[in-house]
């Protein structure tokens, strides 16, 4: 089934990625095991926003008889449970949110993963929480277990810069210092 290109996004290059589970899929909840990213826009990224905005309209309207479900009308979009989410509001205590917008993406098949050349990133401590890069997502209607809303699929990632990791977790190369190492420390 071709991928309507109205409910498609590329991000803009400032995104910054958290709870990166890009190479291997995770539960959440007791769920089924999904490839995931949250992805922190900043909200002076108008067009990305805009675009953002755009697609979950789209998808509203490609969605319609899904929301409908077995009811006579379709739900306002404003009632639904939507992706883009502000940061300022729901996480007013963590500073990576402030100021940004976020879309938690995900899927069941592992996203491609590329550099800012475009070449396959094989080495996982590559991608992590706290890079900038951007994503290729999608946005579409649900209708499961009552709820309903517009989620948001992950297609694929676009690493563009390296950014202090997230999350509080150093480098192993980071926290060992050569010096210590020098001491015979059986002597």
């Amino acid at each position: 089934m071709a991928q309507n290109t109205a409910t498609k996004v590329i991000t803009g290059k400032k995104t910054r990625w958290s709870y990166c589970n890009v190479f291997e899929p995770k539960a959440i909840e007791g769920g089924k095991p999904k490839y995931s990213v949250s992805l922190i826009i900043p909200k002076d990224d108008k067009v990305t926003i805009d675009r953002i905005r755009a697609a979950i309209e789209a998808a509203y309207k490609d969605g319609e008889s899904k929301l409908r479900g077995t009811g006579k009308t379709v739900p306002p979009l404003k009632t639904l449970k939507l992706p883009l989410r502000d940061g300022d509001e729901e996480r007013p205590d963590d500073p990576t949110y402030a100021n940004s917008y976020f879309v938690n993406a995900n899927s069941d098949t592992a996203p491609g993963i590329v550099d800012a050349q475009k070449q396959e990133i094989l080495d996982r401590s590559e991608v992590y929480s706290g890079c900038y890069g951007r994503a290729s997502i999608n946005f579409y209607a649900f209708n499961a277990n009552g709820n309903k809303g517009i989620a948001c699929g992950l297609n694929n990632l676009q690493k563009i810069a390296d950014g202090e990791p997230l999350g509080g977790k150093t480098r192993a190369e980071d926290d060992f210092d050569v010096e210590d190492n020098e001491d015979d420390f059986l002597s």
